[in-house]
């Protein structure tokens, strides 16, 4: 059996190609199971592939999950932090899909702030993330991002999701800029309204930081005499704990 699995950021860079493909005897494997296999197959970077984490049909698969060789798979290493995706469920989701964005294009704060302004909530907050040009004491000359695009909208979603069920009525945006984004230039704008203003700041913090932990989108930066994948800096990464 044929089995394609699509790599990102360092995993594509380490293997030199977007997705590696496998011939297996066998039609069903669980993630720990194919896992294996790769790493049999690529016994030097068998560490990599250990602490990186299956994506099955977009969605996070754990160990024990059946994996198919027909399924849409993807190896994600550690995120960093986070196109347009069309959707077909009607006006609400087309709604959705401007609060929930990757996009190569410059970002707008404005723009984002304005999706979240609505009449029943007397309290906005916008957080914006931007390239900084030293970081202890090493000069950063830009970053480039890169997604896991439709897999990294239904995350943003599901952070919307999750905010509206902790602090119902707030709304959330969040817009990523994946490509090349110069010193100063804006990478991410989270936007939250809420009818009262803790709510706003709790809010935010939680996106960003869970931004962090669940949405697939990778950076690297590029220093004067090199260059370096940033993944998950908080500890063990496991984007399938509960929240």
């Amino acid at each position: 059996m044929k089995w394609t699995i699509q790599l990102f950021a360092g995993l594509s860079d380490r293997f030199g190609t977007p997705a590696v493909k496998l011939e297996l005897p066998q039609a069903e494997l669980t993630v720990r199971e194919l896992k294996q296999e790769m790493a049999l197959l690529f016994p030097a970077h068998a560490q990599l592939i250990a602490i990186s984490f299956m994506a099955c049909n977009q969605a996070y698969a754990s160990d024990d999950v059946p994996l198919h060789a027909d399924d849409e798979l993807a190896l994600l290493p550690p995120v960093s932090g986070g196109e347009e995706t069309e959707s077909d469920d009607g006006a609400a989701d087309a709604h959705a899909a401007d609060r929930y964005r990757i996009t190569a294009d410059p970002l707008s704060v404005e723009a984002v702030t304005a999706q979240v302004i609505v009449p029943e909530n007397g309290a906005a907050l916008t957080f914006t993330g931007t390239t900084r040009e030293w970081t202890h004491g090493q000069r950063t000359v830009r970053l480039e991002y890169e997604a896991y695009v439709p897999m990294a909208v239904k995350t943003l979603r599901q952070i919307g999701d999750e905010i509206a069920e902790r602090w119902p009525g707030t709304a959330c945006a969040i817009w990523h800029r994946i490509g090349v984004v110069d010193i100063a230039e804006i990478s991410v704008v989270i936007a939250v309204s809420s009818p009262h203003r803790e709510a706003c700041y709790d809010a935010s913090r939680y996106a960003i930081e869970r931004l962090k932990q669940i949405v697939p989108i990778w950076k690297r930066e590029i220093w004067e005499d090199g260059s370096k994948w940033k993944g998950h800096q908080q500890g063990p990464w496991n984007p399938t704990a509960p929240q």
